[in-house]
């Protein structure tokens, strides 16, 4: 029997920010960070090469390193995302085994049309909520 160490924070996550869905749900994510676990960044500019993998590879699903260097790709890393920022990761769910080939394949197939996704739709998708402060003090 294995064990495997817990990830740890910070996380690092390499994303596309030219495609709507990514920053949707990213800045969903962050708005919800409150204890500073996530650190974005967009590895969208031609050139990138700042990750733990080559462009390509970033381009076409997400990235997350731990503050220990491990790097989770896909399903995992947006699993382990959601659960940073308090959000449920559909874990049971997606552990199941009929489900989670399933979840990788729909990641993997909504990555490659992420583009066609209009930003009000992806907006919606990403159930994202604007922050609203006043005198110093946000609500999500």
């Amino acid at each position: 029997m294995s064990h495997t160490a817990a990830p740890s924070y910070p996380f690092t996550i390499f994303f596309d920010a030219s495609c709507a869905i990514c920053s949707a749900e990213m800045g969903n994510m962050k708005a919800r960070d409150t204890a500073g676990r996530l650190q974005l960044v967009d590895c969208s500019p031609p050139g990138f090469d700042a990750g733990p993998a080559p462009r390509e590879a970033l381009m076409a699903a997400i990235h997350m390193a731990d503050a220990d260097g491990r790097v989770f790709v896909g399903v995992p890393a947006i699993r382990l995302c959601r659960t940073a920022v308090g959000l449920s990761s559909g874990g049971f769910l997606l552990d199941l085994p009929l489900v989670a080939p399933l979840a990788d394949r729909a990641y993997a197939l909504l990555a490659r049309n992420r583009y066609r996704i209009p930003r009000w739709l992806a907006n919606r998708l990403a159930g994202r909520i604007a922050p609203s402060c006043h005198d110093g003090s946000c609500r999500l």
